[in-house]
């Protein structure tokens, strides 16, 4: 009983020694316009953390409001949000993004 035990607790805490979700407060705007991340088409989202840009995967680009609004939008400023994420394969993988400017 000790040995399936001890087992259970060894396989509980390898699996839980993958990489956490981490929250930071990072850049954020269109990886292309802003960027000059150029390895997709078209305007996507993309966070910047620690002078590195990511694209994001989990949000899309317009779903904070028009992308291309002359004072809010993603492709023509860079603004501020608190995510939630991981990056993965060169790619953040994000679990929530709130912004955090007062751009209106």
């Amino acid at each position: 009983m000790k040995k399936i035990l001890f087992l259970s607790v060894f396989i509980i805490a390898f699996s839980c020694s993958n990489k956490k979700e981490v929250i930071q407060v990072a850049e954020i705007s269109c990886g292309q316009c802003q960027f000059e991340l150029d390895s997709q088409n078209g305007c996507d989202l993309a966070v910047r953390i620690d002078n590195k840009a990511y694209f994001v995967d989990g949000f899309d680009i317009d779903a904070f409001g028009d992308a291309h609004d002359e004072h809010t939008g993603f492709c023509e400023v860079v603004r501020k949000a608190e995510v939630t994420g991981i990056v993965e394969n060169g790619r953040f993988k994000a679990s929530s993004v709130r912004l955090v400017d007062d751009l209106k």
